[in-house]
């Protein structure tokens, strides 16, 4: 036999032999982490050395390393990403559904994070996170060169491997998501009636909004309120559905599938009914969150500053208490759907001696719900558009306070400067819904440049058929169940009144860039079309990239998850 034919041959074996799903695969899987957590407890306990100055952590000298620092916070959120989709797989194992699709997620999910992990983590599109970051050497990495790692990025994430995942995936066409979420069926019922709300009464218009940069009608918000998405988890006492926190997963997937703009709208009543639960009077509660469940009173969150950003505790707009209110002064920026809402929780300082959290007080701050022709009719308060890239649907506005009043009885909890501590604990519940949006955004990318890339054709066949434009569709539907694995892990969490503060801030930071990579690898898949403001893709890669600013930028949310991670 001719060596080049014999060469043929041979790449043919090896090529049916890495479509096939691995054997063992589970305990393979399962193999594999210990190999990882070793590495990741050596990189921490490197990172624990480089940022201890007399026996405290040192927030300068984590600063000072802030590159080792956030790269630690992306290994452990592969670390624990891994964890989760074992966990997942090995559930389906258990009722007898966790097919070939799943398998291969799977096995792609491993073959390609681990990769990463010994290779480099891109934590942006120019940075990349690598143990040597860390202090590690090639001797301390090789520890995780285990057998199951070997043979999983081997033969786990081949262009085989993908293929065959398209391939299932065509044949489960119309399917709401890739493979078994291993969600209960009680909430893939939630999925599918607001599956059908997005795809009926959203996405037709959706694109039209962005381009005429209007604000989603309040037909839509209306509908809203009738399907319960204000009220989601607020207990029943106070007028709510006493619904999990897995369950408004879903819904904002679902709603932000359709437009990240209407997904959104329910975080405002999830951030304004948690302070007002965790941080509220019962008076509080008993009058403001039956408004907020029902859709009657539309809040907004009025926390930003135009000199501050993410640094919350330099605030400058100031509360002072003069009789039975308080006069509010300053000025509030990048305050989303502030025109058209009834209620602002505010945040202001109420302490003029304090340039820090201390000072701070949050507020329940009643106004007048605006139109097109006064948005700020309320006296003591004007604002100003700020136009945007995308998540146009609610509007961005500069706020100014002029004498504005505030009834004393709407200071959050009845004391003064406990405001960040109010705020702080509502970080989980809105990074949960974030990184839940996030899959939502990306959801939405991988159906539209899937659609694409089976209706166009070039060079006399489908894009579908070209193996690098159904590897970047493979990869989407992989990447959009580890993110949400690592979602539904933190909402668990939260559901059995467990910290989760670490798990959410993992599930952010990696949905963001999931939403990101998705809708950027969307719009290449569209070539010059995507580029054109008329195509939806155009639209997602806008909406997409606010997921890595707010509710906490990339580079602050890995601060905080690396400082939690060395307290633990």
């Amino acid at each position: 036999m001719p060596f080049d034919i014999h060469k043929g041959f041979l790449f043919k074996v090896q090529k049916r032999a890495f479509a096939m799903i691995l054997p063992d695969l589970l305990n393979l899987c399962a193999a594999s982490i210990p190999a990882v957590e070793n590495v990741v407890a050596k990189a921490k306990e490197n990172l624990r050395s480089m940022v201890t100055a007399n026996d405290r952590i040192s927030s300068g000298l984590i600063e000072e390393n802030q590159v080792a620092a956030h790269a630690l916070s992306w290994f452990s959120t592969y670390l624990e990403s891994l964890r989760q989709m074992h966990r997942w797989a090995t559930a389906l194992d258990k009722e007898g559904q966790f097919g070939d699709l799943e398998k291969l997620i799977l096995q792609i999910s491993f073959g390609e994070y681990l990769w990463q992990i010994w290779g480099g983590i891109p934590m942006s599109q120019g940075e990349i996170a690598r143990l040597q970051d860390l202090g590690l050497s090639q001797e301390d990495q090789m520890a995780i060169a285990a057998e199951s790692v070997q043979i999983l990025t081997q033969k786990g994430n081949t262009q085989a491997a993908r293929s065959r995942l398209i391939d299932l995936m065509l044949e489960r066409d119309g399917a709401a998501t890739v493979g078994r979420t291993g969600l209960d069926e009680e909430l893939e019922m939630v999925r599918d009636q607001f599956r059908r709300f997005a795809d009926e009464q959203v996405i037709p218009h959706a694109h039209e909004w962005h381009l005429k940069d209007e604000l989603i009608p309040m037909e839509i918000i209306e509908q809203m309120s009738e399907l319960g998405v204000f009220g989601l988890t607020i207990p029943e006492e106070y007028g709510g559905f006493g619904m999990s926190k897995a369950t408004m997963c879903v819904v904002s997937e679902e709603l932000s599938r359709g437009y990240i703009g209407v997904g959104s709208l329910g975080t405002r009543s999830e951030i304004a009914a948690e302070l007002i639960l965790c941080g509220g009077t019962e008076e509080q509660k008993q009058k403001w969150l039956p408004l907020i469940a029902s859709g009657e009173k539309l809040p907004t969150a009025v926390f930003t500053e135009p000199n501050t950003g993410s640094d919350l505790g330099s605030l400058r707009t100031r509360a002072v208490q003069d009789g039975d209110s308080y006069t509010i002064t300053g000025n509030k920026t990048w305050i989303t759907h502030a025109a058209r809402t009834d209620v602002m929780t505010l945040l202001a300082r109420t302490d003029p001696d304090t340039s820090n959290y201390a000072g701070l007080s949050m507020f329940l701050a009643e106004k007048q719900r605006g139109t097109d022709e006064n948005p700020f009719p309320t006296e003591g308060m004007t604002g100003g558009e700020i136009e945007v890239l995308g998540y146009r649907g609610m509007k961005e506005y500069e706020l100014a306070f002029d004498g504005f009043k505030v009834k004393a009885e709407n200071l959050l909890g009845g004391e003064e400067n406990k405001g960040f501590k109010q705020l702080m604990q509502t970080f989980e519940s809105a990074r949960i819904q974030t990184a839940a949006r996030a899959i939502g955004v990306a959801q939405n990318a991988m159906e539209t440049a899937l659609r694409y890339a089976q209706e166009r054709k070039q060079f006399g066949k489908s894009l579908i058929e070209f193996p690098r434009i159904s590897g970047k569709i493979a990869m989407m539907a992989v990447e959009i169940m580890i993110a949400r694995q690592l979602t539904y892990h933190s909402a668990y969490e939260k559901d059995h009144d467990r910290r989760c503060d670490l798990e959410a801030g993992m599930a952010k930071l990696l949905g963001a860039r999931v939403a990101w990579a998705a809708a950027d690898n969307g719009l290449q898949i569209h070539g010059g079309n995507g580029f054109a403001m008329e195509y939806p893709i155009s639209r997602i890669l806008c909406d997409a990239r606010i997921l890595n600013i707010f509710e906490g930028a990339a580079e602050i949310q890995a601060t905080v998850i690396a400082r939690r991670l060395l307290d633990s």
